[in-house]
């Protein structure tokens, strides 16, 4: 199996809602909510990808790295690398249902845990969905983390109570998820939290709680002083708002007043090691891939996910050396130039 049999698998398989592009960029997707693109005219989607694409990296070989350490630890959890498989749902109306629910979750957690990594797990309008990663996790001894939606208090926390069971790794809300148009589509009820909203929910459990779509500072500060256990900067994949900005573009501004004092997890755009390596810069400390894995799990399963997350690695490996960080622990921004 190599990346290009598996891509052209998944293109089969995804027709017609996802044409695994070259490029993942959005553009030829835009608009295209339910499916894979971005909403409205898909400027979010491509904004992460330009916001990326914006940074340069520096190129350096003179110096003493030899083996780059591309280990990290979150939650806990030691990880072969500072990427994890981002939560995704809605496999019959945004990806045609060639691969079930049940499927895509067990593939996701079984084959992020082959390569090293945990694997997040969705929240949708089917039950079946935030279930399915709740089984999924649980086969693999809770090695997984859920991510709930925006619904009432009491619609959540019992959604917790199910991830405590699971025994996961942590659990979270994408607060983003308010705005979700398939959300809406099926009669769900999510909306915004209040201060007070999230605070009761975060002290419900002693689970981890991670806070999913944060673009601003002002609202990483709030989710800091209310005891989040670590944020995604993240819009969305571009699927929730148009015309935001890509999150290498607010990331900066995160990191300057938080890093250090919460995880800090950066999700939008990333397509390669570099790319991985360019977050690492801006301050994240691990990030999250969603639309590529989609493609590897429709093309060839926990294997090719684990194919996958390999090739992620190794290119990873490969821009550290050529930029002279040791550890993705500690990454300059100095390897930037813009």
């Amino acid at each position: 199996m190599n990346w290009q049999e598996v891509k052209k698998i998944a293109k089969e398989r995804l027709k017609p809602y996802c044409r695994v592009c070259p490029v993942c960029n959005g553009v030829v997707c835009s608009g295209e909510v339910p499916g894979m693109g971005g909403v409205g005219t898909g400027s979010s989607f491509r904004s992460n990808i330009e916001a990326l694409n914006k940074y340069k990296l520096n190129l350096s070989a003179i110096h003493d790295v030899k083996q780059p350490d591309t280990s990290i630890e979150i939650f806990k959890q030691p990880l072969s690398l500072p990427v994890m498989a981002a939560p995704v749902t809605g496999s019959t109306y945004n990806m045609g249902g060639a691969v079930t629910e049940e499927i895509y979750a067990q593939e996701v957690i079984a084959g992020s845990l082959m390569a090293g990594t945990v694997g997040w797990t969705g929240d949708g309008a089917d039950p079946l969905m935030y279930g399915s990663g709740i089984e999924a996790i649980k086969m693999n001894n809770g090695k997984g983390i859920p991510i709930i939606k925006p619904r009432a208090q009491d619609e959540i926390i019992k959604r917790i109570r199910q991830a405590e069971d699971a025994g996961a790794v942590a659990v979270g809300i994408d607060i983003d998820g308010a705005g979700l148009i398939t959300m809406a589509l099926k009669g769900q009820p999510v909306s915004p939290k209040s201060p007070k909203e999230i605070e009761e929910v975060v002290k419900s459990t002693k689970l981890p709680f991670i806070l999913k779509g944060i673009m601003t500072v002002k609202e990483a500060e709030i989710a800091y002083n209310l005891g989040i256990s670590a944020i995604v900067v993240s819009n969305h994949g571009g699927r929730v708002l148009d015309h935001t900005p890509g999150v290498a573009d607010v990331l900066p501004e995160i990191t300057e007043k938080l890093k250090g004092k919460i995880t800090i997890i950066a999700d939008g755009g990333v397509r390669s090691g570099a790319d991985v390596l360019k977050l690492l810069a801006l301050g994240a400390d691990c990030v999250l891939i969603g639309r590529p894995v989609i493609i590897a799990v429709f093309g060839g399963g926990r294997e090719a996910l684990k194919l996958y997350f390999e090739t992620i690695k190794n290119d990873l490996k490969q821009a550290m050396l050529l930029t002279g960080v040791g550890s993705v622990k500690n990454v300059s921004k100095d390897i930037l130039r813009v």
